[in-house]
């Protein structure tokens, strides 16, 4: 047996040539660390902005200065932003939305701060606040309106949901299922009353899963219209028992993409004669993406983020009972399923939600899809600056389609213009 022989003259541990080896292993060792570290810190605020995403919001921050109040000139001077500089009506909500006002015209502005006209406080102590945040609401409730509503029960996969029943003018079987955005209630809808109920339609603001009014669903997540739309199928179901012959599906941002998979995955799809949509969703993956480069995000923690929302084992972490199925939220590429007419309002100054998939949408199906641009309105906004051409749009849509269900005096609904013929959908590219 050869006897292993030790070193004659073995490194002291006070040796140079030990110490430095000491000092990079130590350095090798905070390397690994720091780089796990930064590797960890990267996957829990992935991990907190996939649960923004899906989680709703319990609290809206309040974003907007309030720099001054004067009650007898009627008007309130607010910090500039993207949307206060904006010309139009618009919300203010303050005191963590206990309190309620509404603003109109700009009266002068400079470079840090509007002047704009006070239409109105609803609720709450204006005076006191110094924080609030811009909405595009304008009514609270159908009171606003002045019209006749009732307030019913929709039964939906999850329970019961509240919904606002609005009567037209005259007796029709016309009804505009109104499906409101992501963080918000059915009020946000109530901009739309107007013109359907002009055009003959009785209209339905509808709440759905985990908007606060309707029933959570089991996981208390939103799943951006990949479930929602059931909730909107349970008002179709309604509307026909209550009588309704002919319908159209109004959607909001995040209700749009709702109001597209109802469309698109319903069987009751073929008792739906035309879709409007405000300021939609048409594509989850660009709207998310943008959304992560205004806020400052880098491109490695949106990836990961948008993973773990669609990923089967990884959407648990954020609270999901399913994952998230992007591709068939993404209707620019199932745009040939497409055969409802449709119309789209988006503005190129969205400000949230890019308006890029709604142009690609009506460039792929400009047999179904009609797109009014707007240049300068924000998100959700534009019936808020510009009501009359908002109005109006809808008001052409509907009539080009066959769908304007009011008529002359002793005209009845049933014997108004024929609808138009449904497009067929267009051939697979497969």
């Amino acid at each position: 047996m050869r006897e292993t022989r030790r070193s004659a003259h073995p490194l002291p541990a006070w040796c140079p040539v030990r110490s430095a080896r000491r000092t990079a292993a130590r350095a090798a060792a905070l390397v690994i660390l720091a780089g796990g570290a930064a590797l960890l810190g990267g996957a829990l605020v992935a991990l907190r902005v996939a649960r923004d995403v899906v989680t709703p919001p319990r609290r809206r921050k309040e974003d907007v200065a309030i720099l001054g109040v004067d009650r007898t000139a009627g008007t309130v001077r607010l910090g500039r932003t993207p949307d206060t500089i904006v010309p139009g009506r618009y919300s203010l909500w303050f005191d963590h939305d206990r309190g309620h006002a509404r603003v109109g015209a700009i009266v002068e502005h400079d470079e840090v701060s509007v002047l704009r006209r006070l239409e109105g406080v609803q609720r709450g102590d204006l005076e006191r606040a110094s924080r609030g945040r811009w909405a595009g609401w304008w009514y609270l409730t159908p009171s606003d309106l002045n019209v006749p509503f009732s307030e019913v029960g929709i039964e939906t996969p999850v329970g019961v949901a509240p919904a606002w029943r609005i009567e037209p003018e005259s007796a029709s079987d016309a009804w505009a299922v109104v499906v409101h955005g992501r963080g918000v209630t059915r009020a946000e809808g109530l901009r739309a009353v107007g013109v359907f109920r002009a055009a003959g339609y009785r209209c339905l603001l509808i709440s759905y899963r985990n908007d606060g009014d309707a029933p959570p669903s089991h996981d208390g997540r939103y799943a951006l219209g990949d479930e929602e739309w059931r909730d909107v199928e349970a008002a179709v179901v309604y509307a026909r028992t209550e009588g309704a012959r002919r319908i159209v599906l109004m959607g909001w941002s995040m209700g749009g993409a709702t109001v597209l998979q109802c469309i698109t995955r319903s069987p009751l799809a073929e008792h739906i004669d035309g879709v409007v949509l405000e300021s939609p969703v048409v594509d989850w993956i660009p709207t998310l993406r943008f959304q992560a480069a205004a806020a400052g995000l880098p491109p490695a923690v949106r990836d990961a983020a948008l993973a773990m929302l669609g990923s089967g084992r990884a959407s648990s972490w954020v609270g999901l009972a399913e994952p998230i199925d992007f591709e068939r939220l993404d209707i620019v590429a199932r745009a040939a399923e497409l055969s409802i007419p449709m119309l789209l309002l988006h503005s190129d100054d969205d400000g949230y939600v890019p308006s890029g998939a709604s142009i690609a949408l009506a460039a792929a199906r400009p047999d179904v899809v009609r797109l009014e641009r707007f240049a300068i309105a924000r998100h959700t906004k534009l019936w808020n600056y510009d009501p009359q051409r908002w109005e109006r749009a809808i008001r052409v849509w509907l009539a080009d389609q066959g769908l304007y269900a009011a008529t002359d005096a002793g005209t009845s609904a049933r014997t108004a213009r024929p609808r138009r013929p449904r497009a067929a959908a267009a051939p697979s590219a497969g």
